[in-house]
Formats: structure tokens, C-alpha cells, sequence
């Protein structure tokens, strides 16, 4: 399965607005649920994927059918994934997230749901996030299912490549460094510790589903909210769009913050065409509440 690059509209969307009132309104009203997508992270230097120079115009994310049928593929992913750490892993949560947060502690969020793999939500302070895409922080094995901490493998990684220190020509929002097969050369992937089997990270691969236990976990904390608030995702592939087309359903109000129009733009009450870190913190401000600029990241090395 290739991921799906763009959509194309079917029907006249209506134009994105600048005025971010709805969304501060909706907020103060309470039990909202929050939506991320790649595009609330661009701001900590991670990229998104379809967005101005996204990620998918130049790079194709690994699979699951090909990590699992094939070594080769296997190798160049985590030689990829091993160098994009050092920086992914390293990265800080920006004002979108903070804001986030912000809304969380004072009570105006029913949960927070992001197809982001980064952590970002948590390190600014958000509790109870639903990772639909699980955690670049987690290892499992596809064999005997043991879990472990990304820092460990890349402690491994390190003693078995000793000096692997290409320059790579950006990084993805999956993580992963570009890397030519030239670097990648003959990377050492290291297998399970407790069984020797495949690791892979704790994410879901573009061809692989989102367990299902967590989607329906989703679906319950749509019927729950009174309103569902889209940050930085075009809503492209039915991983998100799904939940949209559930409020919708239920009659609750959808809105989105997204600089470009998306999937779900019919769906909404409105679409806010505006960067996310600034337009959040307005909104905060609106609302008379403070967003903490000085939030320090966990660690996840």
C-alpha cells in the first residue's frame, strides 16, 4: 500500500476564515476534543507530510508490508531512523502544543486525540493522549511482543555501528533521516534481546491498520465531546477523517485550524487559515489563559 499523497475535492469547499473566535468560543463552552495531525509539530522543526514541502514530495515512508517481508528494507529503515533520532528525539514542544496543554489544565478539553508519533503533547503537559499511531519511544518485537524504550535500541544501534555518522538530507515526520543507499551501506540492525526476533517501533506503518481496541477508544471519546477541534491536519487518509465524519454525524460541531484546506473542510463549522503556534495562543489569551512558554520536554533519549 502507497500512501495516499493528496485528496481531490469532489465538491465547492467553503474558504478558509482568519477569524478564530468559533474556535475560542468552542473552547469556552468545554468538552472539546482535540484532533492533531503533523502540521501542529512543524513549529519544533519536525515536517509534515503534505503540506508546503512536505515530506511526501520527496521520500516515500516505509511500509509495513515491506518492513516485514524484507531485511534490506528492514536495515535502511533503522539506519534511516537511528540518525533521524538523534534530532527527532531531541525535539520541544512549540507554542501549539503548550496552548494545548494550557486548555487541558483548565478544563476545557474532553481528551486529546494526534496521529503524531513524537511525544510532543505529553512533554508540554497534555495527560491522557491517545497516540493513534502509537510512539516513535517505544520498540516492540513482532515475535514475542516484548516492549522496550527507544533510548535503549539506540544505545545498541550505537555500539553496533560505531562512526555511522552520515549527513543526511533532511528529516520526516516519521522520524527517519534521508539517507541514500550509499549511507545506509552495511548498517547493523540489532535484534529483540529477550528473543532475537524483528523490532520495529511501536508505530503504525502506512499499510498497517490502527488497532482496533484504539479506534473504538477514539469513537467513545467522539460520542463523549461536545465539539471537535482539527489542529495541523489535512484529514487526507481515513485514519482521521473517520472521526470527523462522526461528529458530523452526531451533529456536533467540527472546526479546524489548518492553514490549507482538508478533507473534512464540509464537515466543519469552520476551517481557521492561520499558523497554529500564534493563532492558539490568542485564543488562549481571549480566554485569560496563560500558556506556559517555558515548558521543558521529558525526556526521551
Amino acid at each position: 500500500m502507497r500512501p495516499t499523497l493528496s485528496w481531490t475535492p469532489t465538491e465547492d469547499l467553503p474558504p478558509g476564515t482568519t477569524d478564530p473566535k468559533p474556535v475560542a468560543d468552542a473552547l469556552s463552552a468545554g468538552g472539546v476534543l482535540v484532533l492533531s495531525g503533523a502540521g501542529i509539530s512543524t513549529e519544533s522543526g519536525i515536517p509534515d507530510y503534505r503540506g508546503v514541502g512536505g515530506s511526501l514530495s520527496r521520500h516515500t515512508p516505509m511500509t509495513y508490508q515491506d518492513f516485514t517481508a524484507c531485511a534490506r528494507a528492514r536495515r535502511r529503515y533503522w539506519a534511516r531512523s537511528h540518525l533521524g533520532w538523534r534530532t527527532f528525539g531531541r525535539a520541544l514542544p512549540n507554542a501549539g502544543h503548550r496552548a494545548v496543554a494550557a486548555f487541558g489544565r483548565r478544563g476545557l478539553l474532553s481528551g486529546v486525540i494526534t496521529q503524531n508519533v513524537d511525544g510532543l503533547h505529553q512533554a508540554a503537559g497534555s495527560e491522557g493522549v491517545v497516540e493513534l499511531h502509537g510512539s516513535l519511544s517505544r520498540v516492540v518485537c513482532l515475535s514475542c511482543g516484548a516492549s522496550s524504550p527507544r533510548r535503549e535500541l539506540a544505545r545498541r544501534l550505537e555500539e553496533a555501528n560505531a562512526g555511522f555518522e552520515p549527513v543526511a538530507a533532511g528529516i520526516n515526520p516519521d522520524g527517519d533521516a534521508d539517507l541514500t543507499d550509499e549511507q545506509v551501506g552495511d548498517f547493523r540492525v540489532v535484534p529483540c534481546a529477550v528473543c532475537g526476533g524483528v523490532l520495529k517501533p511501536d508505530v503504525v506503518f502506512f499499510g498497517e491498520a490502527v488497532p482496533p481496541p484504539r479506534v473504538e477508544h477514539c469513537r467513545r471519546l467522539v460520542g463523549e465531546a461536545s465539539s471537535l477541534l482539527v489542529l495541523g491536519s489535512s484529514l487526507t487518509v481515513m485514519s482521521g477523517l473517520r472521526f470527523v465524519r462522526q461528529a458530523a454525524r452526531e451533529g456536533k460541531p467540527v472546526l479546524i485550524v489548518n492553514r490549507d484546506p482538508t478533507r473534512g473542510d464540509g464537515h466543519a463549522l469552520t476551517r481557521v487559515a492561520l499558523p497554529l503556534g500564534a493563532t492558539l495562543t490568542a485564543v488562549a489569551g481571549r480566554l485569560g489563559i496563560p500558556v506556559d512558554g517555558q515548558a521543558a520536554a521529558r525526556a526521551r533519549r
